[in-house]
């Protein structure tokens, strides 16, 4: 087992090491040969590989690999994703800081030199894992060429009038102190009180109940169903607050809910984008209790964080007999998907790209795109249709792409860089007001990280000279980036170019661990470089491809044990055929055996079952074809069939069985290379090379299927062999003889004319003295 080991490292490294040495995934851009185009997804630095990229980086690997053989120039770029909060709290955790608590130029400054250190180490695990990016063409996310690229968007849809700045009650995150966008909202499930306080009316209890008493300073009214019988006489009254004794209107609305808890409502600023809509309709002042940093700044409960101050305020609640039920519930709460932290409203001025008003547009433009799996199109336009605020682009931290604006305080006055200036940091430079002359302000905000990862086509167009142009032959992604990734991406190309990104968009699962989704949290995580180290990249690749797209997949170690197995039968396999080549004059002979022929015909039908299935991203279907074609119709089968020809044939009948043992193991080969290409470089390479004109098995053509119609009309002959060959194994089992014993064989009239052409072929496999006509029989000597 240890050689073995030792075996598939050795491999991966030399060929790894050979890849890199003759530019074997060299993109050509100034190549004849039509491009495929693929927008590769940039993963987000975050110390290395996980399970989840490598399940995803492997299914869209197997395409870009046959595309490489098929279509034979491929763009296959590779980039980083290295800009904004991911980042900032990836350096916060290895450098233990808070980027608040440092100047911006120092943070940004310990950014810049750990993303250094540690992104070679991390890129690694990729060409580790045999992704066949070309790593001459890659970027990153913060680089000098994407911050330009980020910042012209900003001012050209800036001048196009799709970006404006608003002070508005924005979704804030409390722990990473930044406004975020909705599609970085994640629903989470969390204990909570649900208390039943009594508010007061003319000396009479109003019973509200609320999951958070800690707001009821912010309460600027009470909602009551215009409907509500029982209550509407209360309608355009007063309510006294609980606790903090301040009054507030008492408004009919009827987003007060009938028949939902004692149907009245407080409104507040601002528990939800419900309370944001229903004091922006009646006009209501709010007042904001929350600091940025998620502490209260009132008085009575100065400084304490959101959650002390609902337990401090529902302590002085009871105390008072202020509330008149209680009960523990679980509910859904939105909290910030990159730390867990259930998310505020708070009013801030932040930049916003118009996406509301062009809902239906974007749907049309997704609807271009050919989804793999198609039912993933649904997904995008769910949420383009559920779309309730623009899109939020400017964040609040030190880590990312300045937003590229001055503002004179006087007269009001935005001023704007040359597109030559960019990339640009306003708070290194001073402007002044054309207008007034008046020394502007820099804005110091940063872009989100993803209004420049949704130029990544853009991006990687350019570092080819704009050869490739929109729209991409394919992005690959995972599912859960739909709302945000994919959309984004959508968006800018059509508020930009007018256009799609991509022809193609496939989607992939995530990988589960007994049916559940593995995360640190969980401790149910495993590590790809782990699996790596004990079965090898090749069979993690193999457990990848046995799942269709968009499909989840279970990791179990059994697959793994299955893809080792394969590479050992490969290996053996190749072994065997070329011991028995070494008196092969490497050509084609006149004429074929009619078993060899049709053992072709079966290998072309197999080429095209696969070709068509990586067509259509169909992946698993064309591992299957390959596995089950390689297990039973070559080894089981032919192998057994043609030994005694190739040990003790006459010359042309021992040439034919050479010539197709040679061109289908290397077919074979070819077809599994996308999947599994460390191995099948190895064999390649050893075998091979010496007769084949290509440098590598990548760079090889994909195998053509050379179906002639008088072959395919006799196939069924050579299954019925194959079936007669299961039936005589079968016999021999029965009566437990080994599969070499001599026999006499009796096959009716019908089958033994059929398979008559090749009735020395079923002899020398079953070792059969003769076969006879009569009733099928297996007679032992």
């Amino acid at each position: 087992m240890e050689k073995n080991n030792t075996d598939f490292k050795e491999i991966e490294e030399k060929w790894k090491a050979f890849w890199e040495k003759e530019k074997i995934y060299k993109f050509n851009p100034n190549s004849k040969k039509k491009i495929y185009s693929i927008d590769t997804p940039p993963p987000t630095v975050s110390g290395k590989m996980h399970i989840g990229h490598a399940f995803s980086y492997a299914q869209q690997d197997f395409i870009a690999r046959f595309r490489k053989m098929h279509n034979g120039n491929l763009f296959y770029p590779f980039g980083t994703d290295d800009n904004g909060l991911p980042t900032e709290r990836l350096i916060e955790r290895l450098e233990k800081v808070k980027s608040k608590e440092m100047s911006r130029s120092e943070f940004i400054q310990l950014c810049t030199k750990t993303l250094k250190e540690i992104t070679p180490t991390f890129i690694q695990d990729w060409k580790n894992f045999g992704i066949c990016c070309d790593y001459d063409f890659s970027y990153s996310t913060i680089d000098n060429n994407s911050q330009k690229i980020s910042q012209k968007s900003f001012l050209d849809l800036y001048k196009k009038g799709e970006v404006y700045k608003k002070e508005f009650p924005v979704l804030w995150c409390p722990e990473c102190q930044t406004s975020i966008a909705q599609a970085e909202l994640e629903d989470k499930e969390l204990d909570s009180l649900f208390s039943t306080l009594k508010f007061k009316c003319e000396h009479q209890d109003l019973l509200i109940a609320t999951t958070r008493p800690e707001l009821l300073p912010a309460c600027v009214a009470i909602f009551i169903n215009p409907e509500d019988k029982k209550n509407k006489k209360f309608v355009g009254k007063k309510a006294k607050v609980p606790l903090f004794n301040f009054e507030v209107p008492i408004i009919a609305d009827k987003s007060a809910e009938l028949g939902k808890g004692t149907g009245m409502m407080m409104v507040c600023s601002y528990g939800d984008k419900f309370d944001v809509d229903a004091i922006t309709r009646h006009k209501l002042k709010p007042k904001i209790i929350f600091n940025k940093n998620g502490t209260l700044k009132i008085k009575e409960y100065q400084g304490l964080k959101i959650k002390q101050a609902r337990k401090q305020i529902l302590e002085d609640l009871k105390k008072d007999n202020l509330i008149a039920e209680q009960k523990p519930i679980k509910h859904p709460v939105n909290v910030h998907d990159k730390c867990g932290i259930e998310i505020e409203f708070i009013p801030d001025e932040q930049w916003f790209i118009k996406i509301l008003d062009k809902k239906k547009q974007l749907v049309k433009q997704g609807k271009k795109i050919k989804w793999y799996p198609e039912h993933m199109f649904k997904r995008y336009k769910n949420w383009v249709e559920g779309l309730e605020w623009d899109w939020n682009i400017s964040r609040d931290r030190h880590f990312g792409i300045p937003i590229p604006v001055w503002f004179c305080k006087k007269c009001g006055e935005i001023i704007l860089p040359k597109d030559s200036d960019l990339p640009i940091n306003p708070i290194e430079i001073k402007k002044t007001c054309p207008k007034c002359k008046s020394q502007a302000i820099p804005e110091t905000k940063v872009l989100d990280t993803w209004a420049t990862s949704s130029l990544t086509p853009q991006i990687a167009d350019s570092l080819t000279g704009n050869k490739i142009k929109l729209p991409f032959s394919l992005r690959p992604q995972a599912h859960d980036i739909i709302r945000t990734w994919a959309f984004y991406t959508i968006v800018k190309s059509y508020l930009h170019e007018k256009e799609i990104p991509w022809k193609e968009i496939i989607v992939s699962g995530f990988v589960k661990l007994q049916g559940e989704k593995m995360s640190k949290s969980k401790g149910n995580v495993i590590e790809p470089q782990t699996v790596m180290e004990k079965f090898g990249a090749d069979a993690l690749r193999f457990w990848a491809a046995s799942s269709k797209l968009g499909e989840d997949l279970d990791y179990q170690e059994k697959d793994l044990v299955a893809g080792k197995k394969f590479i050992t039968k490969l290996q053996n396999a190749s072994k065997f055929v070329f011991m028995n080549l070494k008196d092969w004059d490497g050509k084609k002979p006149d004429k074929l055996k009619p078993l060899d022929e049709l053992f072709l015909t079966e290998l072309n039908c197999s080429i095209q079952k696969c070709t068509k299935s990586f067509e259509d991203y169909e992946y698993s279907k064309a591992k299957q074809e390959i596995e089950q074609f390689f297990w039973s119709n070559f080894c089981d089968n032919y192998l057994e069939i043609v030994k005694k020809r190739v040990y003790q044939g006459e010359n042309q009948e021992k040439k034919s069985a050479q010539f197709t043992l040679y061109k289908s193991l290397l077919t074979i080969i070819k077809l599994i290379a996308p999947i599994m290409p460390f191995i099948t470089e190895e064999i390649y390479q050893n075998y091979f090379k010496k007769f084949e004109k290509e440098t590598s098995i990548h760079t090889c053509e994909w195998p053509k299927a050379e179906i002639v119609q008088k072959d395919l009309n006799a196939l069924p002959a050579y299954i019925l062999l194959k079936n007669i060959l299961g039936q005589i194994r079968q016999e021999k089992t029965k009566a437990q003889k080994p599969m070499n014993a001599e026999c006499i064989v009796s096959l009716e009239k019908k089958v033994y004319e059929q398979l008559k052409e090749m009735s020395n072929d079923l002899k020398n496999v079953t070792n059969a003295k003769e076969i006879q006509i009569g009733k099928f029989e297996v007679e032992f000597l």
